[in-house]
């Protein structure tokens, strides 16, 4: 007897129309109608995960409380929903085929040629269904990489195209995103590329069933009518995504539109509730009707890409509402930043994060930014590679330790202030010495980072290798600079914080992989709030 009943999204005209946002926007409204809902990520890409992509390439590698390394979607879905997703939520190219090789080495086919189909399209399918199978979801939404056409695209197009006729038609739908441009020069907005798009999608076998438009412009009658003509779908099935100023009214649209209605009726769900969204609508008046504004800079090295912080940016967003604040993050690239320009550069500022990050490549300017910080006063968070270049300011300028560095960038550093644990030297193997996912913290009573958690035990997702050293912990209390949050476990420094100081805090995990619109992260909460006052 099948229960989950799914939803496949797929994309067409061109890449980044939101099929993330869209999905999650769904998910949202059908889990406010009372409904257990999850979504999953198929990426087309031979990567086995994003882990080891450049930040230019892919932007954020978004983290799970498992320590899977994902697509940054996967953060809009937690953020919209405020669940927890895991490994089981982002299929790749890469461990589909690594999965079914591995197979075949083992003999599991017995000698038989193994091709896309249907070997590679039978472990998608197993993928897809066993999200459902093992949480007891109501309905999974799936959302497909890339665009219909691609190549990359055509074994996940084949494998959902199968799923329709073994799982039966009120147990699956189909959602075409695809894009209504607008030509300026003659004033028209044009239904040739989505009509182009769901060809090549029928040409795949598969007929959708909704079809999301994205626009810039109103869409009128006519046009609805037209596409609903060409393309083979219900007039009621034509939706509407206009163009918003943030992300976070698209439920609110999808609702006007009456997505999640259509999407009841069609796979014959009877709902007895009516969407409440309520918090979310009080979430986005104060995003929208800010009292104060804060600049807050952001110090990192692929500041080109504002996908690269995706989830920086979005803790900002929820919570700068939380205190009635607009946030403006001024992005600096850390290579810009010398004693000669840094009191230039951060003089009208009022909070400083030095963001995470891998490698040498800029780690001056950001040990510049956390001394700036420290020595004016100035509201400091540091993320990972933020705390640990506090860490190496603090013991070159504070304790007279003059090349104090971490062993990732100076190996023969005569203070090792940020070094590997024992255990973990050695292992050769690139992500063999990460410390992945979520892992416990004690915080001390009285700190403030106590004071933003209001409680003494957390738990935070890490993506990290070197640690703070704790052979140097006694010059640091002694100087001030304390460790208020420890792994019970291991007893490993996982937060710091500066005594005499407005709030200066650095942070070994990754607070903003947790924050979401209906729970803000408290550390980006209280952050806000020194830098308001």
């Amino acid at each position: 007897m099948i229960h989950t009943k799914h939803i496949f999204v797929t994309g067409g005209v061109t890449s980044s129309l939101g099929k993330g946002i869209i999905s999650a926007s769904l998910a949202k409204l059908l889990q406010a109608r009372g409904l257990k809902v999850s979504i999953q990520k198929l990426d087309p890409y031979i990567n086995v995960d994003p882990g080891t992509l450049n930040p230019y390439e892919h932007g954020e590698c978004f983290v799970t409380q498992d320590g899977a390394e994902t697509d940054l979607d996967l953060g809009h879905y937690e953020r919209f929903l405020d669940i927890t997703t895991s490994q089981a939520n982002n299929v790749t190219t890469g461990r589909v085929y690594q999965s079914v090789i591995n197979k075949e080495r083992r003999g599991d086919y017995l000698g038989k040629t193994v091709q896309v189909i249907p070997h590679i399209t039978d472990e998608i399918k197993r993928r897809i269904l066993l999200l459902g199978s093992k949480h007891k979801y109501d309905i999974v939404i799936t959302e497909i990489g890339g665009t219909v056409g691609d190549i990359e695209s055509l074994p996940y197009i084949e494998a959902v195209r199968q799923l329709k006729w073994e799982l039966g038609q009120y147990n699956t739908l189909y959602i075409h995103l695809t894009l209504v441009p607008y030509l300026s020069a003659s004033g028209e907005l044009k239904t040739k590329p989505t009509q182009h798009s769901v060809k090549e999608l029928l040409e795949n076998g598969i007929q959708p069933d909704i079809l999301v438009l994205r626009t810039e412009h109103e869409l009128t009658d006519d046009i609805r009518k037209k596409v609903a003509l060409f393309c083979n779908v219900d007039l009621e099935s034509v939706v509407q995504s206009i163009d918003v100023s943030t992300i976070y009214e698209v439920p609110i649209l999808m609702q006007e539109e009456k997505l999640d209605q259509i999407v009841l009726k069609k796979l014959n769900i009877v709902s007895k509730e009516t969407p409440s969204l309520e918090r979310w609508k009080k979430f986005l008046k104060k995003l929208k009707n800010p009292k104060y504004k804060v600049k807050i800079v952001l110090v990192g090295k692929y500041v080109e890409l504002a996908d690269s912080y995706k989830s920086i940016n979005e803790a900002f967003i929820h919570a700068g509402a939380v205190n009635d604040c607009k946030v403006e993050v001024e992005y600096l690239h850390s290579e810009e930043i010398d004693q000669d320009n840094i009191e230039d550069l951060l003089k009208d500022i009022q909070g400083i994060v030095v963001a995470p990050g891998f490698g040498d490549r800029g780690i001056n300017g950001k040990i510049l930014a956390a001394k700036y910080a420290r020595e004016n006063n100035v509201p400091f968070l540091g993320i990972c590679l933020g705390l640990q270049c506090a860490v190496i300011e603090f013991a070159r300028n504070v304790l007279g330790m003059d090349k104090a560095h971490s062993t990732e960038m100076e190996r023969k550093t005569p203070y090792p202030v940020i070094d590997l644990m024992e255990e973990q030297k050695g292992i050769t193997e690139k992500g063999g010495t990460m410390r992945l996912g979520g892992y416990p913290c004690k915080i001390k009573k009285g700190s403030k980072v106590y004071n933003a958690y209001n409680t003494e035990c957390i738990e935070e997702r890490h993506r990290h290798r070197y640690e703070f050293n704790d052979k140097y912990l006694e010059d640091f209390e002694k100087a001030g600079f304390k460790a208020v949050g420890k792994n019970p476990e291991t007893n490993l420094v996982e937060i710091m914080e500066l005594a005499n100081h407005k709030w200066f805090v650095g942070v070994q995990f990754h607070p903003e992989y947790r924050s979401t619109v209906i729970n803000p992260h408290p550390l980006f909460v209280e952050f806000i709030k020194s830098a308001i006052s």
